[in-house]
């Protein structure tokens, strides 16, 4: 029987990128738009796909109508490009990530999936390429919202399609590293679980009240636990 809705983020929780995320990103732009904004030194932690996009334009003059009319096609060239450029090398899978999702991968009590802000076509490649995506039958991303906070709704939605099950409150688990993942799993009233293995020091975290916090992913029993027992 199904308990937990477990939810993971990707950028700095299962996975770290190497620079060429970015300079993927400001050559997509170059491209569309003539100009990178401030993509290279934007900060990206715990934000969406889009709103970077408007966010990084935004600064070097544009208005939102002017990065309305092209973003479609800023998109396609990003998540073209990405598929296209990054290699096995570019990615780092982060300490316990495997062993955790093959312990979980074995219960059938938990329900694993995505909470991104990630588009899901370069998401979904990013765990490819190490052989970790097979994990999550679904996800929300950020094709789905501009905002983290409006993807745990649709999650929840997309589980109960799946499983016929509604999920909520505490029964929902959100694992990420920054405050934007504490901060949405707040929305819902679900659990979540912090882990200080991207860029956000573990104080600050702290700070911000999780469910849980964790230095990193390798204490596989102590996570599992957590998750059971909110």
């Amino acid at each position: 029987m199904l308990r937990k809705l477990v939810l993971f983020d990707i950028d700095g929780t299962l996975l770290r990128m190497s620079s060429i995320n970015r300079q993927i990103l400001i050559d997509a732009l170059r491209e569309i738009y003539g100009t990178e904004g401030s993509a290279g030194t934007h900060d990206f932690s715990g934000r969406m796909d889009g709103s970077i996009i408007y966010e990084v334009l935004g600064h070097s003059g544009l208005e939102e109508r002017q990065i309305a009319e092209k973003f479609d096609a800023v998109k396609q060239s990003y998540i073209r490009r990405f598929c296209r450029q990054t290699r096995l090398e570019d990615v780092t899978l982060m300490a316990g990530v495997r062993e955790l999702l093959d312990a979980l991968a074995l219960r059938s009590d938990l329900l694993l999936g995505l909470l991104t802000g990630n588009f899901e076509a370069s998401g979904r490649h990013k765990l490819k390429l190490p052989g970790i995506d097979h994990y999550f039958p679904f996800g929300a991303f950020a094709d789905d919202a501009f905002h983290r906070n409006d993807l745990p709704p649709v999650a929840v939605e997309r589980a109960l399609r799946i499983t016929g099950k509604k999920f909520s409150g505490k029964d929902i688990v959100i694992i990420g590293d920054t405050v934007h993942d504490i901060t949405c799993a707040r929305a819902l009233q679900a659990h979540s679980i912090a882990v200080a293995t991207g860029n956000v020091p573990m104080d600050e975290l702290r700070e911000n009240t999780p469910g849980c916090l964790f230095e990193n992913l390798t204490r596989t029993q102590s996570v599992i636990h957590s998750i059971l027992n909110p």
